[in-house]
Formats: structure tokens, C-alpha cells, sequence
């Protein structure tokens, strides 16, 4: 029988090799683009390591590479590993799969369906994913709380504040459970108190 003592040492190594593990790796990864006839150097070799757990950001102007970073684009050549995936050689579809899977975003703008309430938006993934009723609504209910808006989820975006609505995105993005989120100026659209409360979310959500 394992001792207490010998239970908490596992936990604490479990814990360090977490800790340690490379959600992303890129390895001299290189994108061009062509704009009007002009070729742009988005990304020249870069390399990047993103561990479990770490809260980055990653600012830069449209064209800068931000979204091959964040794998919703190819690279042209280097290494992408997301989540322990290859995913140079993986086609868009597979690509579409390997995001869907593993990737939960949030987006500047909320991209959230009007017709539907907030529990209805927060349970559009795990449709699709063909999860049964009783399991999705158990899930969505416990997302919306963790976001602290189940007191408001069968009111619809347009009923809700702008700070509420990227809860309702935020609660979209975590339901499916994915290894990272990938927040796309999330605070943009929002003033500067709701922004530092939406960002003390993404805070608490990562502790």
C-alpha cells in the first residue's frame, strides 16, 4: 500500500512534468506573403516554445504572423507542433479537426448567434460534436457558472452586456474542454473596466 507520503511525491512529479510539457513548439518557421506585388517577410525563422499553463501574449500588426502562430494558418517552412501534433503536413480539413479539437477561441467581436440564448451558443460545439442531450446540459451549466452568468442563460446576446456576451464566448470556447484558448483581442470591443475584468477571468480560468 502506497503511504501518503509516497502518493503526494507522485502528484508533485506528475505536477513538474505538467509543467514542463510544450503545449506549443515552433522550430525557424517561416511565412511570406504577397501584397501588391511586394513580398512580405511575416515570420523569418522564428521559434517559440509555449509550456502547459503559461499565459501568453502575443501583440503585433496585421500581416506580422500572428495567425500561423496560432495555427490557423500554414507556415512555409519550420516545424509546428501543437499539443504534441505535427501539423505541417495535415491538410486543411484535418487542420479544421486538429483546431476544432484541441484549440477553444474567442474573439474580438463575441461571434455569438443572435437567435440563440446564451446556453444555446455555449452548447452549438458539443452539437457538434454529437454529444448526448442529458451530457451537453450538464456541461453548458457548468461552464456558465464558471464564468459566473448561469443567473443569465436563456438571455439572448442582444439582452446582454458587451461584458457578458465575451463570457458567454469565453464559456463557448471552454466547454469542449481543449488543451489551450486562443483569444483573439478579446478586450477590444469592451471599455476599460469590463476589459480588466474579462482579463482577470482569463486569469482565474488559468490558475
Amino acid at each position: 500500500m502506497a503511504t501518503g507520503r509516497a502518493v503526494d511525491s507522485r502528484k508533485e512529479e506528475r505536477k513538474a512534468e505538467w509543467e514542463d510539457y510544450k503545449m506549443i513548439v515552433l522550430d525557424n518557421i517561416c511565412k511570406t506573403y504577397e501584397v501588391g506585388g511586394e513580398i512580405v517577410k511575416a515570420l523569418d525563422h522564428a521559434s517559440l516554445h509555449i509550456k502547459a499553463g503559461e499565459f501568453v501574449s502575443i501583440i503585433g500588426p496585421s500581416g506580422s504572423g500572428k495567425s500561423t502562430l496560432g495555427c490557423l494558418d500554414i507556415a512555409d517552412e519550420g516545424s509546428y507542433y501543437l499539443d504534441g501534433i505535427a501539423i505541417e503536413e495535415y491538410s486543411e480539413d484535418d487542420l479544421a479537426r486538429i483546431r476544432n479539437a484541441k484549440i477553444g477561441f474567442v474573439f474580438q467581436n463575441f461571434n455569438l448567434l443572435n437567435k440563440l440564448s446564451a446556453q444555446e451558443n455555449v452548447e452549438l460545439p458539443l452539437i457538434y460534436k454529437k454529444m448526448a442531450k442529458k451530457e451537453r446540459g450538464q456541461l453548458v451549466s457548468e461552464t456558465l457558472s464558471q464564468v459566473k452568468l448561469e443567473e443569465r442563460k436563456e438571455h439572448k446576446p442582444m439582452e446582454l452586456s458587451g461584458g457578458q456576451q465575451q463570457r458567454v464566448a469565453i464559456a463557448r470556447a471552454l466547454v469542449t474542454s481543449p488543451a489551450m484558448i486562443l483569444a483573439d483581442e478579446p478586450t477590444g470591443n469592451l471599455d476599460t473596466g469590463t476589459g480588466e475584468e474579462i482579463m482577470s477571468l482569463f486569469d482565474e480560468l488559468n490558475a
